[in-house]
């Protein structure tokens, strides 16, 4: 399958470890699911295709840097909130200055009855148009993510680590149709990172852990 890469920034990023809960702490690149958002901002056709992460490449140093924000405590609803009653400091520990290069394939569904170099032309002069279906985000949506086609020119960075369980996703990538209420569904898998590389499995292999 062919790949599309994407070179992706912006001055911060938090792609949030589901174990603090109130409090954010990122991970210290992006997740699979955080990429497939990049993506999906760009060009999406729920029902024809859905984007698979094949690699992700680290840039940039990796940088952390810590900051409190106030933050309401409720959600919102149909009665107005009082932020005076619900302010609180959060802290967040979060990326910066991150550049990321991001390659992936598209996987069409069953259903689609089209040509797949179809898909891939109208996501191409997307990306070289800078168009988007909604500006995309490194993580939180206050942290813009600014990107264009790769040239490839940049080498990733020379760190290898190991990151132990990371989200892979936060939905059934098989599942597209529209609910009124959509259900999680989280899967996990082994990240780890070899001089700057995340190669991410298909969503498909045994290597992804699915929850029940």
């Amino acid at each position: 399958m062919k790949e599309i890469c994407l070179e992706v920034w912006g001055d911060f990023a938090c792609f949030s470890q589901p174990q603090a809960k109130v409090e954010r702490l990122t991970y210290p690149f992006p997740t699979p699911s955080a990429a497939r958002g990049i993506f999906s901002a760009i060009y999406s056709k729920p029902k024809e295709f859905y984007w698979q992460i094949t690699r992700i490449e680290v840039l940039n140093p990796i940088r952390y840097i810590s900051f409190k924000r106030n933050e309401v405590k409720c959600t919102v609803s149909n009665k107005p909130i009082y932020t005076d009653e619900e302010r609180t400091q959060r802290q967040t520990v979060a990326l910066q200055n991150v550049r990321y290069r991001i390659a992936a394939v598209i996987v069409p569904r069953e259903a689609f009855m089209g040509k797949e170099a179809q898909l891939y032309e109208q996501a191409y002069r997307r990306i070289r148009g800078g168009k988007c279906f909604m500006q995309p985000s490194l993580g939180l949506r206050e942290f813009e993510c600014y990107f264009e086609e790769s040239d490839g020119v940049k080498p990733p960075i020379p760190v290898s680590l190991d990151a132990g369980f990371m989200v892979y996703d936060v939905f059934d990538l098989h599942d597209y149709s529209v609910k009124k209420k959509t259900s999680p569904k989280l899967s996990l898998f082994h990240a780890v990172m070899e001089n700057g590389v995340v190669n991410v499995p298909p969503y498909d292999s045994p290597e992804v852990l699915k929850g029940g």
